[in-house]
C-alpha cells in the first residue's frame, strides 16, 4: 500500500530554507557502511520511539558501525516542542520517529538539514520531502484495538464514536489523560476524531458538533491510574479498548498473553509516517549524515522491522517484513487527513481539551 501525501502536497508553500550546500547526491555518497566505519562523534538523538527496547537495540547496533548515541526520548508533542524551544541553541544533532506534521513544522521554522540520503530513492514518492529536509523510515497506523477474548468483530465496536455513543462501552476504553496528551499516537487519534468535523466558520476550524464529541469522548472514557499500564487492563478486561500504534502491538501480545483486534473503520484509520532528519546547526555535520545513511538503509529497517514489528517505509526493507505485517499493512484503509491542518491547529485543541473538556 502506497500512502499519500499526508498533506504534505502543500508544503511547497512553506519556506524550505535549510543550506543548500549540505545537499548531497545519493550517487556520490559513500555506502552506509563505509560512511558508519569512520563514524566517531557524539550523536545526540531525539525520538518519541526509544521504547520497547528500541533505544537500547539502536545503541548497541550503531555502537558496532562506529556511532556513539546519546538518546532522549519523550513523548512526541513534548519532544517537537523542545525541539522548537532550542532552535536558536539546538542540542540534538537528529530526530526520528515523531510524524510528518512535526516535520512540516520544523522545515517551516528552518531547523533542519536538506540532505538526501542514500538510500532515499527505495522510499516510495509521498513518504518523504520532496524538499529532502526528511525522509520516511516507519508507517504507523493508529489503532483501536480490543481484548479478543471479551469480544469480536460483532460485538466490538465498529468506529472510533460507538465507544462514547453505545452506553455499552462506556468507561471500558482508555482514554487519554492530560499526561497522554504530548504523545504522537495520543494526538493522531484526537486529530482523527475532530477533523471529520472540521468547519472553517467552528473554533480552531472543528464545528461545535465535533467539539461535542470530543467532550463526550472524554467523559465517558477510562482514566488509569499513575502508573497503570493499558495493556494490562485491557488484558484483565479493566479496559479492553484503546489505542495503540501498529508496531507496539505484538511484543504487547507476547509480555500480557492477549490476542489484540483490530477495528477498521469505514473511513479508514489514521497513519503516521516517522521521519528522519538533521538539526540545523549540529557540530556533527558528517557524522549526522552517516548515521541516516545508516540507519535508514533497506538491512537496517529490514532488522528494525523483524525486531519490533514496524512496517518500514523503505520498500526493499517491507519486502523482508513478516507476512502479518504485510497483511495488515494491505488490510488498512487509510483515513484521508490534511496533516498540514492538523499541524495549525492541534496546540490550539490540545490546550482546548486540557482547560475545557476534560472531565
Amino acid at each position: 500500500m502506497v500512502l499519500p501525501l499526508l498533506g504534505l502536497v502543500l508544503t511547497s508553500t512553506l519556506a524550505a530554507c535549510g543550506n543548500q550546500s549540505s545537499t548531497t547526491n545519493a550517487t556520490n555518497a559513500a555506502s552506509p557502511t563505509e560512511a558508519a566505519s569512520s563514524a566517531k562523534a557524539p550523536l545526540v538523538v531525539y525520538t518519541n520511539s526509544a521504547s520497547d527496547g528500541r533505544g537500547d537495540w539502536l545503541k548497541e547496533k550503531a555502537k558496532e558501525k562506529g556511532f556513539d548515541l546519546q538518546i532522549v526520548e519523550g513523548g512526541g508533542g513534548d519532544i517537537a516542542n523542545r525541539l522548537i524551544a532550542e532552535k536558536n541553541k539546538p542540542v540534538a544533532d537528529i530526530i526520528y520517529g515523531l510524524s510528518t506534521v512535526n516535520y512540516v513544522e520544523f522545515k517551516s521554522q528552518d531547523m533542519l538539514v536538506q540532505y538526501k540520503p542514500v538510500w532515499a530513492s527505495e522510499v516510495p514518492e509521498g513518504l518523504s520531502d520532496k524538499d529532502d529536509y526528511y525522509h520516511g523510515i516507519v508507517k504507523q497506523a493508529i489503532l483501536l484495538i480490543y481484548n479478543s477474548k471479551l469480544y469480536n468483530e460483532s460485538t466490538a465496536p465498529k468506529d472510533w464514536s460507538d465507544l462514547w455513543t453505545n452506553p455499552q462501552f462506556h468507561y471500558k476504553y482508555d482514554a487519554p489523560g492530560t499526561n497522554d496528551l504530548g504523545g504522537a499516537t495520543v494526538r493522531a487519534v484526537l486529530a482523527g476524531i475532530l477533523v471529520r468535523y472540521q468547519d472553517p466558520n467552528g473554533e480552531y476550524g472543528i464545528s461545535q458538533q465535533g467539539w461535542d464529541a470530543m467532550k463526550n469522548y472524554l467523559k465517558y472514557g477510562f482514566y488509569k491510574a499513575e502508573g497503570e499500564d493499558f495493556y494490562a487492563n485491557l488484558a484483565s478486561g479493566k479496559s479492553p479498548f484503546g489505542p495503540m500504534f501498529s508496531s507496539g502491538i505484538a511484543s504487547r501480545e507476547k509480555q500480557y498473553n492477549v490476542k489484540a483486534g483490530i477495528v477498521k473503520p469505514a473511513i479508514g484509520v489514521p497513519f503516521i509516517v516517522e521521519q528522519v532528519a538533521i538539526v540545523k546547526g549540529t557540530k556533527n555535520l558528517d557524522t549526522a549524515k552517516a548515521f541516516v545513511d545508516w540507519f535508514g538503509s533497506s538491512e537496517v529497517q529490514t532488522e528494525w522491522s523483524k525486531q519490533f514489528s514496524t512496517m518500514p517505509a523503505n520498500s526493499k526493507a517491507l519486502e523482508n517484513a513478516a507476512q502479518d505485517l504485510k497483511d495488515l499493512d494491505a488490510s488498512l484503509k487509510q483515513q484521508p487527513i490534511d496533516w498540514e491542518f492538523v499541524n495549525k491547529n492541534i496546540n490550539n485543541w490540545v490546550e482546548k481539551i486540557q482547560l475545557e473538556l476534560l472531565p
